[in-house]
């Protein structure tokens, strides 16, 4: 006998290759059908689903409905951080002419909601070309990204048909994927920070970002959808302007204070240097004839007048600074 809940009656699934079979009570809510369907696998803990494209039949609801309704309720429920079971979410669809209506609602949600939609795009790759991407040959370094699989199986009359149908799909995939490598020096410069932000780029848009660190120059590959590649990879070379401009900065803050020393008062009547960034940036206020300039000394803030080189903070407590040139001696 079948167990009963509230909207659908679980079956043994006989003689089908799956351990259950969960039979809906149709009220032509898709939706939330699959939303209980699939809240039902993670409470069960089954590991996998196949769902059939829910109401296009005698109930004659529309496809591109469908699509959106089934595509929605796996997008919210692969959203929860809750997930712990159900790994895999079949949708199997038996009339070729509604892959198109269900390939639209994903590009649809591509667009709404890029963050969530990632795993969908993967999903293609995955069931058509299976996993032939191994670690073992990967030397460089990948960022962790996870996926959650959704797979269209595809039944037809014959198998050739089946084939077209599948040779039709894998073209679509195609003209949406674009690699694109980027190759600089400056990338052999990118710290935590750096990877930190190409993660969140990878989270938020659909792109895979690979980090070849061992080449010379080092390079950054950046697969997906066409639209977040072209975005991921300005980002990418923003990131490499911001490495090569601060390493200029730091080159001629270098060269300045061979040239000029800036100090403050330290201990026992002493004087100690500025950090090379802030006597860059006092040196050259002075030199464009500014009146004042904000720094920091001893994490705390003050403003200094740079026509009698007295710094005063917060509080109105006032030093006097030195600007030291090279050539005068210490």
């Amino acid at each position: 006998a079948g167990q009963y809940q509230s909207g659908f009656i679980t079956t043994q699934g006989g003689n089908l290759l799956c351990s259950k079979i969960i039979h809906l009570i149709t009220d032509n809510q898709v939706k939330s059908q699959v939303s209980k369907v699939l809240h039902e696998c993670e409470q069960r803990m089954y590991k996998s689903v196949a769902l059939p494209a829910i109401g296009t039949g005698q109930a004659g609801q529309s496809p591109a409905k469908v699509a959106d309704e089934m595509l929605d309720a796996i997008a919210e429920f692969a959203r929860q951080n809750l997930v712990q079971h159900l790994q895999t979410i079949k949708i199997v669809i038996f009339q070729t002419n509604m892959l198109a209506d269900f390939h639209e609602s994903m590009k649809k949600r591509r667009d709404l909601d890029s963050s969530t939609t990632e795993s969908l795009s993967s999903t293609f790759k995955s069931f058509f070309w299976g996993k032939k991407q191994s670690s073992e040959n990967k030397k460089a370094m990948m960022l962790e990204k996870k996926v959650y699989l959704v797979t269209f199986q595809i039944c037809g009359e014959s198998q050739e048909k089946v084939d077209a149908t599948e040779s039709w799909i894998k073209d679509l995939i195609l003209k949406e994927q674009l690699e694109n490598t980027v190759a600089d020096e400056a990338i052999e410069g990118f710290d935590e920070t750096q990877i930190a932000v190409l993660e969140d780029l990878q989270r938020k848009k659909q792109v895979t970002i690979r980090l070849e660190n061992k080449l010379s120059p080092p390079q950054i590959k950046v697969s997906g959808i066409s639209r977040d590649v072209y975005y991921v990879s300005l980002e990418v070379q923003r990131m490499i302007q911001q490495i090569k401009s601060t390493e200029e900065e730091q080159s001629k803050a270098e060269i300045l204070y061979n040239l000029v020393e800036w100090r403050y008062p330290g201990s026992n009547h002493s004087f100690v240097a500025f950090d090379k960034l802030t006597n860059t940036q006092l040196e050259h206020a002075k030199l464009f004839k500014k009146p004042y300039l904000n720094v920091t000394i001893n994490k705390k803030n003050y403003k200094v007048d740079l026509n009698t080189l007295k710094a005063t903070d917060d509080q109105g407590k006032t030093i006097n600074l030195q600007r030291v040139a090279k050539d005068e001696g210490k």
